[in-house]
């Protein structure tokens, strides 16, 4: 019996009947089965693997250009697959498809966080990361062929957020992994920025998730897998939900649409919208990969394709090519 074979016959024998099974994970395209990973052990590898998940390190949380010690979009997306796989372990669901669709869920992120995204969406009138990161593991990434990824990690990244839930278990974690990822550990960064204090807290975030990030993460995790033991679906508790809407709305107030924030934001979504309107004016300065699926995708979404994908420092060093005039090395 392949390793492979051995951990797909451990999961019907130990994990819920309510979790998705890596034997049951189907493809776009057929092709060789691994010896000793399943589907969903590749999926996690391929993206982890990708060039689209490596930009992550320099692509904007929350702060534009932050120090060492803040987070970014890979630092995300590990914390949100460390959250996720914890809440799965205590549900006896798949943490190998857990941890996939989380470490893929941000990879169609734009440069400087949702500034970026929101630039994109006043210029073109649609744009979701969420969308742009399913487009990018189904077309993008491998020189434009996908990764070609299970239909069960596409649907947790497409629906991680947004309208529509995942049709798994593991996809459901993920929606709330990301949230606890995202609330506490830019609540530890708005502190380290000197933006919020503990003391902030409105009342009833203090009373039931406490006032650091690590006790946070727990309450709310354990929560979790407390309420959805057993059951078909992800919940929490009416005093931890509430709670924890209450932080959102916090964080939303102090630090997303702080007003400190704000002149870095139009800083961010005036570079976006510069490059755009360059790039849509002159196609052919495009690299050749994207120039080349013109024909396919048309020219704005190549367009698009090419900004969502700029690292934070590189659009900025675009920008600076194009826009800022270079300094002279001839005599005064």
């Amino acid at each position: 019996m392949k390793v492979r074979e051995r951990i797909e016959e451990q999961e019907f024998k130990i994990l819920s009947p309510y979790a998705a099974k890596s034997r049951d994970a189907v493809r776009d395209k057929e092709e060789a089965l691994c010896d000793f990973r399943t589907s969903f052990q590749r999926d996690r590898d391929r993206i982890i693997h990708s060039k689209s998940f490596r930009r992550l390190k320099h692509k904007t949380q929350v702060y534009i250009a932050p120090g060492d010690h803040y987070r970014m979009r890979m630092t995300h997306s590990l914390e949100v697959a460390q959250i996720s796989r914890t809440i799965a372990r205590g549900l006896m669901l798949n943490e190998d498809l857990t941890e996939a669709i989380a470490v893929g869920h941000d990879v169609g992120h734009t440069p400087f966080g949702h500034a970026g995204e929101y630039a994109l969406r006043e210029l073109i009138g649609h744009y979701n990361h969420n969308e742009q990161s399913l487009r990018v593991v189904e077309h993008l990434e491998r020189g434009g062929q996908g990764l070609n990824l299970t239909a069960e990690v596409r649907d947790g990244i497409l629906n991680h957020t947004g309208d529509n839930v995942p049709f798994t278990l593991e996809g459901k974690i993920v929606r709330r992994g990301d949230r606890i990822a995202y609330l506490c550990h830019d609540y530890d960064d708005g502190i380290r920025a000197g933006m919020i204090k503990p003391s902030d807290l409105p009342a009833n975030v203090n009373k039931v998730l406490g006032i650091n990030p690590s006790s946070m993460i727990t309450v709310m995790v354990s929560d979790i897998i407390t309420e959805s033991e057993g059951k078909n679906e992800i919940i929490m508790s009416d005093k931890v939900k509430v709670a924890m809407d209450d932080f959102r709305e916090f964080m939303f107030e102090k630090i997303y649409h702080s007003a400190e924030l704000e002149p870095d934001r139009k800083k961010s979504k005036y570079v976006v919208s510069k490059l755009f309107q360059y790039y849509m004016d002159n196609p052919g300065d495009l690299p050749t990969e994207f120039i080349e699926r013109e024909e396919k995708w048309g020219l704005q979404t190549i367009v698009i394709d090419y900004i969502a994908g700029l690292t934070d420092l590189y659009a900025i060093k675009q920008f600076e090519k194009l826009f800022v005039p270079a300094t002279w090395g001839g005599p005064n």
